[in-house]
């Protein structure tokens, strides 16, 4: 008898075994069929292909968007592969200004601890600097947690604490390499190829993969529309052992042609970046960048840092960088998205690249949240439409203020652009909310689009009112015509850009109603249970 039960068993167990292999045979074909993403020994043009199956989102690039969104993404339980082409500390002259509303959404992010220990400098305002007049601009932050403040820091200190980070959590892998390209079939990119830190090229699927790869973006072009206007360069300067004439506080300088930036990133370093509109600047090699910065900006700076400016000049460490602006013009496609500066830039007058790319982040983990499964290309494409207009009120609201603050800050022979900029000047210095309202739009901590383009309408019609006061004139009428039409034609691209409906009306684009693939899913079988 127990003989007969093991045989049976034995019996039973063997043809188990055999129909399940035969199962998962007849299941490879078929995959194997319609898709190129089978794991073999070697694609047709003979590089391996690995099996990456195990990795739900596939991240290019681990900046500052791609740093914090693998450790968002991998807190969240997601298996992540992040792939960079550099994992040494980068070294650049911008990213290194953190507004108040972006260290809030780093806090909800969990980073905060990431600009511990870098000696990051607590930012507490701006101080505003033109024809040696000088006024202070504080951030609006009595409601919040003492904490609560911007941050200026080395962008390489505080983007390697991130990468470091993300590295702690098992899920995340965190690999040097180069992305060529994309992997698509059939329009849905199924992962990327990328070459190795020893020259391998290799092959990366996911069910998603997020391009971070940075403003100078070669994945791009697939999954947006670039517009990428370059309206000036910055030339950088490390400024040693001085003392800003308002201490915590970033300083912007009116000069002519355009405005210069001092800021701390250490306890004993300050940043200078001096704009220069156009995409040509003097050669630094020939030493014509020094004698333009000894001549034509030096004497524009405040006599208090004047001597450590052109001590910084003689030292020679002079940096240039092109400021870039691409208003966000998606190209949604199945298996893939643009994040930060690949997918979105606006001119660094501001500092509010990081709080814009930040703030996507916090969108799409909450998006993702209720996702288990990502393998439903189309499905998750539509559904994470929605993410474009809700990201609309930090990244429009702070976009359009740095491209309309660059341009009514920058010098103008035209007479109604000089009366904009000095009405601009003196509507901040009025104080209570004439400045706190501003700021708390550019520190990301009031994002509302239409609060901005009030505030911006305020300065124009406080400009014309100057003009009239005290008896209106036919040259003070025809000047003010001009300012409100010089601001209009500031304004209105900017906003066409973003666009209008997402800013303003956002209640009235029907994505940001669609509920996650699986929710979908369950809430109609409830209907046709419900129905029947």
């Amino acid at each position: 008898m127990e003989l007969l039960i093991l045989s049976t068993f034995f019996a039973s167990l063997a043809a188990f075994l055999f129909f399940y292999i035969l199962r998962r045979t007849h299941k490879s074909n078929e995959i194997g069929h319609h898709t190129t993403v089978k794991t073999q020994i070697h694609t047709p043009n003979g590089l391996p292909f690995p099996d990456d199956s195990a990795s739900d989102i596939i991240i290019v690039g681990a900046g500052v968007a791609g740093a914090a969104l693998a450790y968002t993404l991998g807190k969240d339980g997601r298996q992540v592969h992040v792939i960079e082409r550099d994992l040494t500390e980068p070294d650049r002259i911008v990213g290194e200004l953190l507004q108040p509303g972006g260290y809030l959404k780093l806090v909800e992010l969990g980073l905060e601890d990431c600009v511990k220990e870098i000696d990051a400098q607590r930012v507490l305002g701006y101080a505003l600097f033109k024809d040696g007049k000088s006024t202070r601009l504080s951030y609006p932050l009595e409601q919040f947690h003492a904490d609560v403040a911007g941050r200026s820091f080395h962008n390489g200190r505080f983007v390697q604490r991130m990468r470091e980070k993300a590295a702690t959590l098992p899920n995340v892998k965190l690999e040097q390499g180069t992305v060529t390209s994309l992997l698509e079939e059939n329009g849905t990119i199924r992962g990327v190829q990328y070459k190795t830190k020893d020259g391998q090229e290799i092959r990366a699927y996911a069910p998603l993969t997020i391009v971070c790869d940075g403003c100078f973006s070669n994945l791009r072009r697939s999954l947006c529309k670039p517009k990428v206007d370059v309206p000036s360069c910055f030339v950088g300067l490390v400024l040693e052992n001085c003392q800003l004439p308002f201490a915590n506080h970033g300083h912007v300088i009116l000069a002519d042609p355009s405005p210069i930036l001092f800021y701390p990133i250490s306890s004993t370093e300050v940043r200078c970046l001096v704009d220069v509109p156009g995409q040509k600047v003097p050669s630094i090699a020939n030493g014509e960048m020094a004698k333009y910065l000894k001549n034509a900006v030096a004497p524009q700076i405040p006599t208090e840092i004047r001597d450590a400016f052109i001590a910084a000049i003689d030292k020679g460490n002079i940096r240039t960088m092109p400021n870039r602006s691409m208003p966000a013009d998606p190209l949604p496609t199945p298996g893939a998205l643009l994040m930060g500066d690949a997918f979105n830039m606006r001119h660094p007058l501001t500092g509010g690249g990081m709080t814009v790319a930040l703030s996507d982040i916090v969108v799409l983990r909450d998006l993702l949240k209720p996702l288990r499964d990502l393998h439903d290309a189309a499905s998750l494409t539509k559904y994470l439409e929605s993410f474009y207009t809700l990201r609309k009120p930090v990244a429009s609201t702070i976009n359009t203020l740095a491209g309309a603050l660059y341009k009514v800050f920058s010098a103008s022979p035209d007479q109604a652009r000089k009366e904009m900029r000095q009405a601009c000047f003196d509507y901040l210095s009025l104080g209570g909310v004439f400045s706190s309202g501003p700021v708390a739009l550019l520190s990301g901590l009031n994002p509302r689009p239409l609060s901005l383009v009030l505030h911006f309408f305020a300065v124009a019609i406080y400009g014309v009112g100057r003009l009239l006061v005290p008896f209106p004139s036919p040259k003070g009428l025809w000047i003010g015509a001009r300012l409100i039409s010089s601001a209009s034609g500031i304004i209105f691209p900017i906003i066409k850009a973003e666009g209008v409906r997402q800013m303003f009306f956002p209640a009235t684009v029907p994505a940001v109603y669609r509920a996650p693939p699986a929710l979908e899913t369950s809430s109609s079988s409830e209907d046709v249970q419900q129905s029947s």
